[in-house]
């Protein structure tokens, strides 16, 4: 049996171990593989840089479930430590009952990278909140009475971070992590009704949908799937779990292309092999004559 034949017969469970083994790989020993940053994530980067430090706070809304936690998770990090690293407050918020712990663990992550942050002086978390709508225009009418305490129960109007803010206009920008079409509420509604900036991160599946809000103008920037927040590790300078995990991404796709084209190549060339076997069993079988 020649090599081509070989390939074609082998046993799916090696493809599956060297499926496994281009995963774990780079997740051992990160590659540093080249990351081209996109516009839109730049365009999100450039309007937080843009904000002045111990100003006005950036809202931040953790619309997701632990189902999207690979993708959504890391860029809600990214921009985070963003934030922190410029000393730009940070009220965070979410509308799925799931997100809460999320958030929870998204803050103290970060909290605890910049140890001379203060709750409640330059960030806060203020919980869940059901009624979407509702609450994104509470917001805009009035802050307080939407969020009187903050996920602890402490009041809102007791903390640094959050006693100024009445409604959008007293927010530098909003940005929305999530799975789903909630972003389009906060554009509806934070964006349209109140002129309030809106960033946006979501699942890479989505990413297509939101672009049209871009080209518009109603979205300030997007981060779509791992790869728009390996794109922010980027621009902020700490590489993490979405620059990691995008190598072992790159590398299981050059697999399967390696793959495919070694499976083509050998098809053909066997079929090949066949052609001209038969063309030669013909040709002696009528006693090599025309």
């Amino acid at each position: 049996m020649g090599i081509w034949h070989f390939l074609l017969r082998l046993d799916r469970r090696i493809v599956f171990i060297l499926v496994a083994a281009a995963v774990i790989t780079p997740l051992i020993i990160p590659l540093g593989l080249p990351i081209q940053v996109t516009d839109h994530a730049r365009h999100l980067y450039n309007t937080i840089d843009e904000i002045p430090s111990r100003a006005k706070p950036v809202l931040i809304s953790i619309d997701y479930d632990p189902s999207t936690v690979p993708e959504l998770q890391p860029m809600t990090l990214a921009v985070l430590r963003h934030c922190f690293k410029r000393g730009v407050p940070v009220i965070m918020t979410n509308m799925y009952p799931t997100g809460s712990g999320l958030a929870s663990d998204a803050l103290s992550t970060v909290a605890a990278e910049f140890p001379n942050a203060v709750y409640g002086k330059d960030y806060a978390y203020l919980g869940y909140k059901p009624g979407v709508s509702l609450v994104m225009l509470g917001i805009g009418e009035d802050f307080q009475g939407t969020f009187p305490t903050d996920g602890d129960g402490k009041p809102i109007s007791e903390m640094e971070v959050t006693k100024n803010i009445t409604n959008y206009d007293d927010i530098a920008l909003m940005v929305d992590f999530t799975g789903s079409a909630i972003y389009e509420s906060w554009i509806m509604f934070a964006y349209q009704k109140y002129g309030c900036k809106v960033g946006a991160g979501v699942t890479a599946v989505m990413a297509s949908d939101a672009y049209p809000f871009l080209s518009t103008g109603q979205l300030v920037g997007l981060l779509g799937g791992l790869s728009g927040a390996a794109e922010y590790e980027k621009l902020i300078g700490v590489p993490a779990d979405a620059t990691i995990g995008m190598d072992a991404q790159s590398i299981v796709h050059i697999l399967i292309i390696v793959l495919i084209i070694v499976g083509n190549i050998a098809y053909f060339a066997i079929r090949r092999e066949e052609l001209t076997g038969s063309r030669t069993a013909g040709h002696e079988r009528t006693g090599g004559t025309s």
